[in-house]
């Protein structure tokens, strides 16, 4: 079964690219595009792609608007977002982080980190660009640590796990590093978000930060 994608860009030339890249993949298909906020979100909700692409400046609704509209806290069934941007600014990443994205690239990441992010997503897990991922998830840690009850509900295995994730790592690599099985890891992620309330590694990782699980 393919990926469905819906590319959202108001750069047509844009889109085009992004398409090329995706469709040479066996198992991607582009559904449909969108060059504003408002037809993004219109077309997503209509379609039910897999995955959306989304741009962070576009007309009427921007992309941080488009993510909290599609996947953000309170959206019953929300779709999966990876935004996709040539703005390497802090803000820009919280924000879609925090609105629900279950990823965010840049778009000179080149055409293999893209297709990585379009099925990472598609699998539940979330991608963030490499040159971003470590310094801005620092950035969430508060200056003291942050006592939080739900902490100790968390096995030894399943807060590595979790510090694991906020270092950017896959699921392969958390395997290869606490020598577990790959279903095991993913058994470990499912109790962590159950635990904890959260919805995708993103969050994972946001929250292993903020509460100082990892340093």
């Amino acid at each position: 079964m393919s990926i469905r994608v819906l590319l959202a860009d108001d750069q047509a030339m844009v889109r085009g690219g992004l398409r090329l890249i995706l469709e040479e993949q066996p198992d991607i298909v582009v559904v449909a595009e969108a060059a504003d906020g408002v037809d993004a979100v219109a077309q997503a909700r209509r379609l039910r792609p897999d995955v959306c692409l989304v741009d962070i400046r576009m007309p009427r609704l921007d992309g941080l608007q488009v993510t909290r509209a599609l996947a953000g806290p309170g959206v019953v069934d929300p779709l999966r977002v990876v935004v996709v941007t040539t703005f390497d600014l802090d803000e820009y990443v919280y924000g879609a982080l925090r609105g629900g994205a279950a990823g965010f690239l840049l778009k000179d990441a080149g055409p293999a980190l893209l297709v990585e992010a379009v099925r990472a997503a598609y699998q539940g897990d979330a991608l963030v660009s490499p040159s971003v991922t470590v310094r801005l998830l620092r950035h969430l840690a508060p200056p003291a640590p942050k006592p939080d009850a739900r902490l100790p509900a968390l096995s030894d295995r399943e807060v590595e796990v979790v510090r694991e994730i906020a270092r950017g790592r896959t699921n392969l690599e958390i395997g290869a590093e606490l020598f577990i099985s790959l279903s095991t890891v993913k058994s470990h992620v499912s109790a962590v978000q159950t635990k904890l309330g959260l919805r995708n590694r993103t969050e994972i990782a946001v929250w292993a930060w903020e509460h100082r699980v990892v340093e």
